[in-house]
């Protein structure tokens, strides 16, 4: 198992230890079987470049979270290549499968039902935990439930927090493939408040920390790169003579930021025009000849500065406004471990007035880090098996686009 599927897993246990009677959303009890012992469910990711198995009970134990990564690999391509991530998880899921049932000491006989990422994520790559998990349900006659990735990252905090947020909450999720802003009104019912018109802000930094050349990791994701070296003090010449800041994509006052909410009927996000702002100082301070280390930090910083502004600008302004009263802010994905964006989400909410301020959610670090893990798609499958879903035919094609809108809208019984 990779080290960091180690450490993940570990630090896991101990989260969880704290938090061994989960109070069921609907009815207020555990979720047990017919035994009277906790619904325990394997759960398989593998929607992008993250082979993911973990098993989780209704008590809310994570009694494994193994989670294989492909950043080496994905160095190679300059980002993800959807046939050899595919080639890459056809050999991590099944080893991540043995090793999630070797940490939580079970047989596949022990657990109650199988869930799997049914999308949105890249076809190939959906496939193979698609594939497997319904192979597992075959061999063991278990239920299966096919769940969609973002709702999984939306209802982490129900799995992770002591006192999680009451609907309806708004959710912000940054990850690699996503960045839109949700009103969450239930367990099934979401309405996207704010989208991405091009990039998603994963996306982006992890194109930022390519145009840097970056040195890979097998460990951290390019994105998780670059926030580190926007942390590092400044090297000269940047000491004492700063960059100016990077303009923040489509400040309020500007006219490309109230055509496109008339044309979009609300607040967008956009990165593009960030990207190609930094490449283009990138560009022009490595003909000055400027030290490599010395660009990577200050133009790290500069973007990242500008990209977390962009997000916060456009939250406040929903938060200040449009949006109705919720009880919450989730901030899920990938890129909600990056601190300084939880640093600014914090200003923003103390700043907001009395009556708009909101407690902010994260998952751990660990799940954050992790970016996409089997444990959240197993506690989405938890709630849905409280709520009353039935399990699912085999023969349900995987959804590689698929929007929080339409849930589970080509099932009979949600």
């Amino acid at each position: 198992m990779p080290p960091f599927a180690a450490v993940c897993r570990r630090r896991l246990c101990r989260y969880s230890s704290r938090t061994l009677q989960l109070r069921a959303p609907s009815t207020g009890r555990c979720l047990t079987t017919r035994t009277g012992r906790p619904l325990t469910v394997l759960a398989l990711e593998s929607s992008a470049d993250d082979s993911c198995c973990s098993i989780i009970t209704s008590s809310r134990q994570i009694l494994a979270n193994v989670v294989i990564k492909q950043h080496l690999l994905n160095a190679q391509y300059g980002g993800i290549h959807p046939l050899r991530a595919q080639e890459a998880h056809a050999a991590g899921v099944p080893l991540a499968i043995a090793q999630a049932l070797s940490e939580a000491r079970m047989k596949l006989e022990d657990v109650d039902a199988i869930a799997y990422t049914r999308g949105p994520g890249m076809y190939g790559c959906l496939s193979v935990a698609a594939g497997s998990a319904k192979a597992l349900a075959t061999s063991a006659g278990k239920p299966v439930y096919g769940i969609h990735h973002m709702q999984a990252h939306a209802l982490t905090p129900l799995l992770t927090e002591l006192e999680p947020p009451e609907f309806p909450f708004l959710v912000l999720l940054v990850s690699g493939g996503h960045t839109q802003l949700v009103l969450a009104k239930g367990l099934n019912e979401f309405r996207i408040v704010a989208n991405t018109l091009d990039n998603s802000v994963g996306d982006a930094f992890d194109k930022a920390a390519r145009l840097l050349n970056l040195p890979a990791s097998s460990t951290h994701n390019p994105g998780a790169l670059l926030e580190q070296q926007a942390s590092l003090p400044s090297l000269p010449p940047f000491d004492t003579e700063p960059l100016p800041p990077f303009p923040i994509p489509l400040s309020p006052s500007s006219s490309a930021s109230k055509q496109h909410k008339r044309q979009h009927g609300g607040p967008v996000f956009s990165f593009a025009g960030l990207l190609t702002h930094t490449g283009r100082v990138v560009e022009s301070l490595r003909k000055e000849g400027v030290r490599e280390e010395a660009i990577w930090r200050e133009v790290g910083r500069r973007f990242q500065v500008a990209a977390v502004g962009h997000l916060v600008q456009q939250i406040r302004g929903v938060l200040k406004t449009k949006v109705e009263r919720v009880k919450g802010l989730v901030v899920s994905g990938g890129v909600a471990s990056n601190l300084y964006l939880r640093h600014q989400l914090q200003a923003m909410s103390d700043a907001l007035p009395p009556g708009r301020k909101v407690k902010l959610y994260y998952p751990p670090l660990e799940l954050c880090t992790g970016i996409d893990n089997a444990a959240m798609i197993a506690w989405t499958a938890i709630v849905r098996i409280q709520a009353g879903a039935r399990p699912e035919e085999y023969g349900l094609p995987i959804r590689p686009k698929w929007s929080l809108e339409d849930l589970y809208d080509d099932l009979p019984d949600r």
